[in-house]
């Protein structure tokens, strides 16, 4: 790793959100920032899908209609985590020429968690989570390369989705 890169890991802040893992904040290890991204996301967005549905258990859930498995598999964990994250990339690119990372991610994350919530309410609660740590991968990554900082978190993504799209496209869900 080059000292320049050195440097700019140690100036970069990302203030309130410095209790992320520093796999998530620090470009080193593509791999790795990638499984610890997705860990991060997907275990506290289950956890917060359960206390959502304790808290209102009549809510409504996304309605993705009478697809084949295998269309719904590739809606959820391939086209999803691909067109997001390019959606979410695009917009933190432009959102880090006017605010710190930190801020750029936090309205990173609440647009996805608006964005979401317009197709049913109670998503955007749950979706919030997951895009604030995919942001945060993208800003990090994106000191290392472009690529890097679209691939890993559209891989990650992926992964968060997988679960949830076995249960949907096999009528599990809902």
């Amino acid at each position: 790793m080059s000292s320049e890169l050195t440097a700019e890991l140690r100036e970069h802040d990302f203030g309130p959100l410095n209790f992320l893992p520093k796999p998530i904040r620090e470009p080193r290890n593509a791999l790795i920032s990638t499984v610890t991204a997705w860990a991060t996301s997907f275990f506290p967005s289950i956890l917060l899908s359960v206390l959502i549905a304790q808290i209102v258990p009549d809510a409504a859930h996304p309605d993705f209609g009478n697809a084949s498995p295998a269309l719904l598999m590739f809606a959820i964990v391939v086209f999803a985590p691909v067109v997001e994250t390019l959606i979410m990339g695009s917009v933190l690119l432009i959102l880090l020429r006017l605010l710190s990372p930190w801020v750029a991610i936090l309205i990173s994350a609440i647009g996805w968690g608006v964005a979401h919530s317009s197709q049913v309410p109670v998503w955007g609660l749950t979706i919030w989570w997951p895009f604030l740590v995919l942001s945060t991968l993208f800003v990090t990554w994106r000191q290392r390369s472009l690529g890097l900082a679209f691939l890993l978190p559209m891989i990650a993504h992926a992964m968060q989705n997988f679960p949830t799209g076995l249960l949907i496209a096999t009528g599990q869900a809902g």
